[in-house]
């Protein structure tokens, strides 16, 4: 029988934080309550690499991150602490920035196809006759040439027996008999080679390798041939024959030839193991329901949740304040955001997934006039992320059909290329899907989402802008649904990918009801530092309160990232830097000529932020699913995207408060909602522990039942033996002067309050004294 975990808590494991230090804080997790121990990749990746998804071999644990041993100690110490164990896997590429690190890449450089790897990688020999095409010049290969930059070394090595080609820091190996005798000039040597070294503006159009989205260090395997997955998952499947993990988290199934084979695969190598895939739902999409998981990684939960806490009145609002913005720095009206992510993923797939689209056409069984372009239009259509076909013929039909609509000129092509992207026996229509898939992430999370800036609540991995509030009657249909058909799918509020962390969000879904306000604010704040781009102004400015405090520099991090993202003023490959000095002024007013303004903005909205947190937190481990703690979470952590989100944290610290909290719980003194966070670890360790120690009060699901003039304002969720209340939209509510008298309905049974020990009389309670500690309430009735 699968063993399932009841909630996870998710540890970054890295050279910084390894195997042994997680050991460490195993007796940490299962005193806040987890149930499993969630890790980051554990396999060797490049040297030096912080997150473990550029895997360089299959064989080993990461000598960086504890090797064997270390993961050996671990699973010892969390199995004493009564914890499963799932873990990440990356099926879909591997890490080939620094060659040498990567024997299969390395030894497919030095032998070509002579070489067992070959088949592993993903590469178009129709393109440069099988010879791999590296990225890696910073001008033309004559001018490298001529500089004399690139340099032969003859000199025999065990791994290298022809010896090796320098390129700065770039080392790649010689092919058997290249590398000649003395005289023999460099372009001759590389002539011989296995791989073309090319100049890195040429990635996004003439590579003939697949690649995780546009990362040329990535370079996608081929999982799908037998011996492929055999050889890069023997050393997991191990892990689960030998007890030291129980479940396994598959990053980015959508860029596999075909994922539900995949997964078949995967559950024969484990003995069906618990298996979550990290799959991005689009509004109305389902999970393949014939796919051998058990969920998603729980995108999906995290923008119900944090839909149901925004103001959908304030959200009009917020679209004038982006239309004022716009015509005060003389930029054009705002597209609808479905025909802003048209235009993205467009120029995603025109610019940098340039490479993918040629090699689509490349796949033809016969010539089409203009295939590229009507590809390309197919591709921007497409309505989700991918399709699985025969499954999913509709997305495919739909985005061919608006494809012919939009571009007539295109009509042949399109209908020519219509039946050939529906077989899924022709190669076409086998890559096609990998390319919708890369370039929606590219196109949405990577690009529109810092364009459209109105709350930054809304450009959420997951969530799609144009709903930007849902109905409570909506948020229980959603958690009704994940209880009857995934159960044990994972629900999250951050993780390591998030744009902003749940704290960072739920501070910002207030200016969703106070938008004259912060218009009001921003217009100060812009005043003090501006871009120049309105809308680029309120996404940095959005970033220093949700964060507030945040440094200087950290706020210049994602500034530079997130103005590189929208690729409207600068680029990552081109970099505007008189642009960049107005990120640079905004991010040097946050903590000088700003600070006031800011302090005194992030006072006001602070509490019913804070009442936003705790309301998402409660309903995430209180809901259906699995909810997993990303690490640090359990106090208040207000984390941008990456890598600002994976920064070290102190478990020492939250140990001792757990300690403290429960000392101070036991002689009856509750915690304040303070800069402390000790209110959200009440709710955290209260909730997790109650799910852990009882499972049974949480097997159903029912839409509680508030009434009275303030019952918009509560989320009751009647889990069987528990009921959870949390509060919505706080500033309103707060306005209205608070409940009044709203009522939650309840049985003619009485109860306790696990969050205050407060006890509760049968029957019908008053909302005005069930919160008046705290905005949340978890209700166990007596049996």
């Amino acid at each position: 029988m699968t063993r399932r975990p009841l909630s996870t808590y998710r540890l970054q494991i890295r050279s910084g934080f390894t195997l042994d230090d997680a050991s460490e804080v195993t007796s940490y997790l299962a005193d806040l309550g987890a149930s499993w121990a969630y890790l980051s990749p554990l396999l060797a990746a490049t040297p030096g690499s912080d997150h473990g998804y550029d895997v360089v071999d299959h064989s080993l644990v990461d000598p960086e991150r504890g090797g064997r041993e270390g993961l050996e100690r671990f699973a010892a110490a969390a199995r004493a602490a009564g914890l499963g164990i799932l873990v990440d896997i990356v099926p879909n590429h591997v890490g080939v920035g620094v060659p040498r690190a990567n024997r299969w890449w390395w030894d497919f450089l030095r032998l070509g196809r002579a070489s067992r790897h070959a088949v592993a990688f993903d590469v178009d020999r129709r393109l440069s006759g099988g010879r791999v095409r590296l990225p890696i010049l910073g001008s033309s290969l004559d001018d490298a040439v001529s500089a004399g930059e690139i340099v032969v070394d003859p000199t025999p090595a065990d791994d290298a027996p022809d010896g090796t080609l320098r390129y700065f820091d770039h080392v790649l190996p010689l092919a058997p008999g290249s590398a000649g005798g003395d005289g023999v000039d460099v372009r001759t040597v590389l002539d011989a080679q296995n791989y073309e070294l090319r100049f890195w503006r040429d990635q996004n159009t003439e590579l003939d390798y697949r690649r995780f989205f546009a990362v040329s260090e990535l370079a996608g395997i081929r999982v799908e041939l037998p011996d492929v997955f055999e050889e890069s998952h023997r050393e997991i499947a191990r892990w689960i024959t030998d007890g030291l993990a129980d479940g396994l988290r598959v990053d980015h199934p959508d860029g596999l030839a075909d994922p539900g084979g995949y997964l078949e695969r995967l559950a024969d190598a484990t003995g069906a193991a618990y298996t979550l895939v990290e799959k991005i739902l689009e509004p109305g999409e389902e999970l393949p329901p014939w796919w051998r998981t058990d969920g998603t990684t729980g995108y999906d939960a995290l923008a119900e949740i944090d839909r149901v806490l925004i103001d959908a009145d304030g959200i009009a609002r917020l679209d004038d304040l982006d239309a004022a913005l716009r015509a005060e720095t003389g930029l054009p009206e705002a597209l609808p955001w479905h025909d802003l992510i048209l235009s993205t993923k467009r120029m995603i797939a025109d610019e940098l997934l340039q490479s993918e689209i040629r090699r689509l056409v490349r796949a033809l069984p016969h010539g089409v006039v203009g295939a590229a372009d009507a590809l390309t239009e197919i591709v921007a259509s497409f309505p989700v992320y991918r399709s699985y076909l025969p499954a999913g013929r509709e997305h495919l039909q739909h985005a061919i059909d608006d494809a012919a609509a939009r571009r007539p000129d295109l009509a042949t092509a399109i209908a020519q290329l219509s039946p050939l992207l529906h077989d899924p026996t022709l190669e076409v229509a086998e890559r096609f899907p990998q390319v919708t898939g890369a370039v929606m992430a590219k196109g949405v999370e990577d690009t529109a989402f810092y364009r459209f800036t109105r709350l930054g609540t809304l450009t959420e991995v997951g969530g799609d802008p144009s709903i930007a509030a849902t109905s409570v009657e909506q948020f229980h249909a959603a958690q009704g649904a994940r209880l009857a058909s995934w159960p044990h799918s994972m629900t999250t509020l951050s993780t390591h990918d998030t744009k902003r962390s749940e704290d960072v969000r739920a501070r910002l879904s207030v200016l969703a009801e106070i938008p004259d306000r912060w218009a009001e604010v921003l217009t100060r704040l812009r005043e003090v530092a501006s871009t120049g781009h309105g809308p680029l102004d309120a996404l940095l400015w959005q970033a220093a309160v949700g964060a507030w405090p945040i440094s200087s520099e950290r706020l210049l991090a994602y500034g530079q990232k997130a103005s590189r993202e929208a690729s409207e003023k600068t680029h990552w490959q081109h970099p505007d830097a008189d642009f960049e000095k107005g990120v640079e002024a905004i991010a040097a007013a946050a903590n000088g000529a700003a600070r006031a303004i800011l302090e005194d903005v992030v006072a006001e909205i602070v509490d019913a932020g804070r009442s936003n947190s705790l309301s998402a937190k409660l309903l995430q481990l209180a809901a259906p699913g699995v909810p997993d703690v990303y690490q640090g979470t359990e106090l208040w952590d207000h984390s941008l995207v990456d890598p600002d989100n994976r920064r070290p944290v102190d478990f020492a610290e939250r140990a001792r408060l757990l300690q403290r909290l429960d000392a101070d719980i036991a002689r009856g003194a509750l915690p304040p909602v303070d800069d402390s966070g000790l209110a959200k670890l009440l709710v955290t360790s209260r909730t997790l522990r109650l799910r852990r120690d009882n499972p049974e009060l949480f097997d159903r699901y029912r839409a509680g039942v508030a009434a009275g003039s303030a019952s918009a304002h509560a989320i009751v969720m009647d889990r069987g033996g528990v009921t959870a209340v949390a509060t919505r939209l706080p500033v309103a509510l707060a306005a209205r002067g608070g409940w009044g008298d709203t009522v939650v309905m309840r049985r003619e049974l009485p109860a306790t309050d696990v969050l205050t020990g407060r006890r509760i009389a049968a029957g019908p309670v008053r909302l005005a004294e069930l919160l008046d500690t705290y905005p949340v309430a978890l209700l166990v009735e007596d049996r």
